[in-house]
């Protein structure tokens, strides 16, 4: 350890789990207040002997994201699972199954069908790979646990566990995308999304420099656990848990370039 670069020590040092002493400090902050940077400075300074030594403000503020993702906060409580859809367990898809058609038997004409299916797919990877720098939101694959960096074109972050969309425009829909039917945000790239309706929401950006989120679909939207109801809308604040069908992701907004949107609104508004 001693040999290697300061760089780099540090890096494997931030790579720390957390203990139950840091995560209980971390749990009482609020999962309603909007914490910066400096609320998490001062718990360092008044718990010195709680966290390790190498936590910054920068890695508790992205722990306490994730432990509010996960209802892990002390004024949070877990929402139950809906009575009237039934769970699938291993035990019931097993006796579905029929033995006799699990036969491995050759078919040169599914064979010959899938080489065609591969082929289109292929074509049409390399045909969105083309359009990439035309769409409204950008799906990033997450390699860590730290806050995403904002550039001047992203107004918001809407961070799952498996992927992160960038919201650049005022205005994105949310679902699940099918062949006849292309959204914004395809809900389908972070995990299960059967029950998710095609389109499901719209989030707005308001003029005003509010963000809102309209549930279109058949099934409720949670905000930091309230229920939004089809054909009703929510305001979004910074840190928002939304979680759609057992998917929950985290609202990032870009407070620097809302700022600007907001004085630039300020301006044109008559006194």
């Amino acid at each position: 350890m001693r040999q290697l670069h300061p760089e780099a020590i540090a890096a494997i040092q931030s790579k720390a789990l957390f203990s139950k002493a840091e995560e209980q400090l971390l749990s009482k902050v609020g999962s309603t207040s909007q914490p910066t940077l400096e609320t998490f400075q001062d718990l360092l300074h008044r718990h010195p002997d709680a966290f390790y030594l190498a936590r910054t403000a920068k890695a508790l503020q992205a722990h306490w994201q994730l432990m509010k993702q996960y209802y892990l906060l002390e004024d949070q409580t877990v929402q139950p699972l809906p009575k009237g859809d039934q769970v699938l367990n291993f035990s019931d898809a097993e006796d579905l199954i029929d033995d006799n058609k699990l036969k491995d038997m050759r078919d040169e004409v599914l064979e010959h069908e899938l080489m065609v299916a591969d082929r289109r797919q292929k074509r049409e990877i390399r045909q969105l790979e083309q359009e990439l720098h035309k769409w409204q939101v950008l799906v990033d694959s997450i390699t860590g646990m730290s806050s995403p960096d904002f550039d001047n074109q992203t107004l918001a972050v809407l961070r799952g566990r498996m992927v992160r969309y960038l919201m650049r425009s005022r205005e994105i829909t949310l679902g699940r995308a099918t062949k006849d039917n292309q959204i914004d945000v395809d809900l389908s790239l972070e995990g299960p999304a059967w029950k998710i309706s095609r389109k499901q929401g719209v989030i707005k950006l308001k003029n005003n420099g509010d963000f809102f989120i309209a549930n279109e679909g058949r099934r409720p939207i949670y905000i930091d656990g309230r229920p939004v109801l089809c054909g009703s809308k929510w305001r979004l604040s910074n840190n928002s848990v939304v979680e759609i069908a057992s998917l929950r992701f985290v609202f990032l907004i870009n407070q620097d370039l809302i700022a600007l949107i907001r004085a630039e609104a300020a301006k044109i508004t008559p006194q």
